[in-house]
C-alpha cells in the first residue's frame, strides 16, 4: 500500500477516536464513566487528537525528505510494517465503534454484587472523615419534608455504620432519602427487604463502587422497577445482625422517583 494512503487510513483512525471521546462529552454520556474533576482532561484529549488527525490527513500525501541517504535502489519507504494497514485500521476502530452502539452505560446484577451491592458496610475509616454531627446541626443542613422526614443522602445513612457517635444521633431518626432499588438477596427469610444504592465514583467507572443500605418493609415490598429509581421515607436503624452492624431503613412510604439528569452521589 503506498504511503500516502496509508497516513490517510491512520489519520481517519485518529479522527475517530477523536470524534468518540467528542461525542461521549458533548453528548452526556460521560457522566456515565467519568467524574467531573476528569471530564475536561476527555475534552482536552479529544480536541487533541482532532487537531492531529486533521493536521496528518491534510499532510497526507506531501513528500518529505527522510534525513539521512540512501544507496541505489534503496527504497524511502520507512512506513510499512508487518501487518495490514486496513487490518491496523479495523483493530483500531472497529472495538471503539461497536462498543459506543452496545454499551447500556450501566451495570448488570452480576457487575454490582462484585462492587459491593451486597456486602456488608464498615466505612469506619471513612466515616471518621466526616464532620460531627448533632441534632442541631442536622436539622439546620437537612431539609424537611412536608411531612417531617429529614433529607439525607445514601452517602451518610451508610457511613453512619461505622461511626457510634453518628449512629447514636441518626438512629431512630425520620429521614428520606433516594437511589436504586434490587431485591435483597442477603438474610431475607421472609422476603420483606430490598436494597438501595447508588455509585460512588472517584475518578472513573474503573473504581466505582455501589454504595448500600437495607429497606425492611415489615411485609411484602410494593412492587417497583427493578433497579429503577425511588425515593424512600422511614425510620433510621442500625441493628447488629449475625454480628455484623447494619444500616436498615424500616420504610414508611417508597415511590418511584425521577431519574436524575446525573447520577452524582451527593445530588440533592
Amino acid at each position: 500500500m503506498k504511503p500516502a494512503l496509508r497516513r490517510i487510513l491512520f489519520s481517519l483512525a485518529v479522527l475517530l477516536w477523536a470524534a468518540c471521546i467528542l461525542y461521549f462529552y458533548n453528548s452526556g454520556r460521560i457522566v456515565k464513566y467519568l467524574a467531573p474533576d476528569f471530564r475536561p482532561i476527555a475534552l482536552a484529549g479529544g480536541l487533541g487528537l482532532a487537531v492531529m488527525g486533521i493536521f496528518n490527513l491534510l499532510t497526507a500525501c506531501r513528500e518529505a525528505d527522510c534525513g539521512h541517504d540512501h544507496g541505489a535502489g534503496e527504497g524511502h519507504d520507512h512506513e510499512g510494517g508487518d501487518m495490514n494497514p486496513l487490518a491496523a485500521l479495523l483493530l483500531m476502530t472497529l472495538p471503539v465503534a461497536c462498543s459506543m452502539a452496545w454499551t447500556k452505560d450501566g451495570f448488570s446484577t452480576s457487575t454490582l454484587a462484585r462492587k459491593g451491592l451486597y456486602e456488608d458496610a464498615q466505612p469506619s475509616f471513612l466515616a471518621s472523615a466526616l464532620p460531627p454531627l448533632s441534632m442541631e446541626e442536622i436539622e439546620k443542613s437537612h431539609r424537611k419534608t412536608t411531612d417531617g422526614y429529614l433529607e439525607f443522602s445514601l452517602m451518610e445513612l451508610y457511613f453512619a455504620t461505622g461511626d457510634r457517635e453518628l449512629q447514636d444521633v441518626m438512629g431512630g431518626l425520620k429521614v428520606e432519602t433516594e437511589g436504586r432499588i434490587v431485591a435483597e438477596k442477603n438474610d431475607n427469610p421472609d422476603g420483606t427487604r430490598m436494597r438501595l444504592y447508588r455509585m460512588f465514583m472517584t475518578c472513573c467507572i474503573a473504581d466505582s463502587r455501589a454504595i448500600p443500605i437495607i429497606l425492611e418493609f415489615g411485609k411484602e415490598p410494593p412492587m417497583l422497577p427493578e433497579n429503577g429509581w425511588v425515593k424512600v421515607a422511614g425510620t433510621m436503624t442500625f441493628p447488629e445482625e449475625n454480628g455484623t452492624l447494619r444500616a436498615v431503613l424500616e420504610v414508611d412510604r417508597a415511590t418511584a422517583a425521577e431519574v436524575p439528569q446525573e447520577e452524582k452521589f451527593l445530588r440533592r
